[in-house]
């Protein structure tokens, strides 16, 4: 992985861990950071040694959104090609992403963890889109990812108040799939990743894949008997025939992703 000025990075295995890295801003990010974070993910997604990536935020924030602050400053508006976070407008990833909600994630920063596909989350995070009540809208994928996750009107319940929800609630309301003690937060997000690892990767990716593609369907038939390229990847690999051989052997599979 290359330097980083807004984020560390880490590998340990397959395992990329991003740890956006402006906490005197509670993580809010700007264009530059936002830039970033695009090209992390476009390595990750290009790194065949790679299986998964764990996004989190350092200090008490996991991301405030919007450097508001930055844009009053006259800082410039740039595109981004990836989205907020380089992760709420990449519909190509099916290589799984987890979000570690380490504490405040509002606006942006909760459009980054509804980007994800699992959210683990600390006792002390809070989510919201507060976007209304500075006269703007969550329009990175808020408006459209939480009520196809949590169903519409527990959704607007957040969007038309900008409320804070506490991590508790966010496990009632569907968007979170763990709330953990604060300081076991990295612990056991790193163990569902491993309960992913432990699968073949392949079979993960062509999951995904199929998952949110369905979503998009026209009916459940329509989606069962689409062809989909992740799936005809994995038919083929060599991991289709480890998997069966390992179990029938009763030891391990030894996936390659491939």
């Amino acid at each position: 992985m290359f330097p980083t000025e807004f984020c560390k990075t880490e590998v340990s295995g397959r395992i990329l861990t991003v740890t956006i890295n402006r906490p005197d801003r509670l993580n809010a990010l700007h264009p530059p950071a936002n830039a970033e974070l695009g090209r992390v993910f476009d390595a990750f997604a290009a790194d065949d040694e790679l299986w998964l990536a764990i996004i989190t935020g350092e200090g008490r924030a996991f991301c405030a959104g919007n450097d508001l602050r930055y844009q009053a400053e006259g800082g410039a508006r740039t595109p981004m090609p990836s989205g907020f976070g380089g992760l709420t407008s990449r519909f190509d990833l099916t290589k799984p992403v987890i979000a570690a909600v380490n504490g405040v994630a509002m606006g942006g920063g909760f459009e980054i963890a509804l980007a994800c596909d699992l959210i683990i989350a600390s006792d002390k995070a809070v989510f919201a889109l507060p976007e209304p009540k500075v006269g703007l809208a969550a329009l990175a994928g808020g408006l459209n990812r939480l009520p196809r996750q949590i169903g519409v009107k527990r959704a607007l319940g957040m969007i038309l108040t900008g409320r804070h929800v506490p991590a508790p609630e966010g496990r009632e309301l569907g968007f979170v799939n763990e709330v953990t003690p604060h300081e076991q937060l990295m612990t056991r997000t790193r163990e569902w990743a491993d309960q992913i690892l432990a699968c073949s990767p392949l079979s993960i990716r062509a999951s995904k894949d199929v998952v949110y593609r369905s979503l998009d369907a026209a009916s459940l038939q329509d989606s069962m008997e689409t062809r989909y390229a992740s799936v005809q990847a994995l038919a083929a690999s060599e991991d289709y025939i480890e998997g069966p051989k390992a179990f029938a052997e009763k030891r391990p599979p030894n996936w390659k992703g491939r």
